[in-house]
């Protein structure tokens, strides 16, 4: 073998072994890998205490979630909830007609899903990540909608909580149906149960 044929094969490999951790940074960014295990299941669904409609399937609203910034929680509330709400505030405010006739405008006729948060960092608590997904048993899909962009405010140590309530339509499938909350910041996922009267 002649010199130059040495050189050309020093310089070949020198570009294979300095082209290889390229390649793999690259597939490591555009894949990235879970930001842990998957989440833990309840062996049966756990009814909310304060929603009864909602039941848990992951094990997501314990204090353990809280101190993790993984905190997220669903309530359903009924038009009729809503309605009595408004009212309430009506008299409380002494809103004028106008003001009044806005809120009722504004009230989703199939109620609301009532979304509360709780993220480490104020930028995770932006709704925009979260995507909620109903499905029936037979795993056809009967509701998606994706929140409004928000912001959270400090609730304590270095957690931030958001609250939004997200128009529900009310599927014309029969239920119960499994709602599923996909966090792509945190790469969660979120199961609930939904009980509709």
């Amino acid at each position: 073998m002649q010199i130059n044929d040495l050189l050309k094969l020093a310089v070949l490999g020198g570009v294979l072994v300095s082209a290889a951790p390229v390649a793999s940074a690259q597939t490591t960014s555009k894949y990235p890998t879970p930001a842990g295990p998957p989440r833990k299941k309840y062996m049966f669904a756990q009814k909310d205490p304060e929603c009864p409609v909602v039941a848990n399937i992951t094990k997501n609203t314990d204090e353990d979630a809280d101190v993790t910034g993984s905190y997220t929680r669903v309530c359903y509330r009924s038009p009729a909830e809503m309605l009595a709400e408004i009212d309430e505030l009506r008299r409380i405010h002494t809103w004028a007609d106008s003001t009044y006739q806005r809120r009722l405008a504004a009230l989703p006729p199939g109620g609301a899903l009532l979304l509360t948060i709780h993220r480490q960092g104020a930028k995770n608590t932006d709704f925009a990540n979260l995507a909620l997904v109903a499905r029936t048993k037979e795993g056809a899909e009967v509701y998606a909608a994706t929140p409004k962009p928000s912001t959270g405010r400090f609730f304590g140590r270095d957690l931030y909580q958001a609250q939004q309530a997200v128009p529900f339509v009310k599927p014309a499938a029969p239920g119960p149906y499994l709602l599923s909350i996909t966090d792509s910041r945190l790469r969660q996922v979120f199961e609930y149960q939904l009980t509709m009267p």
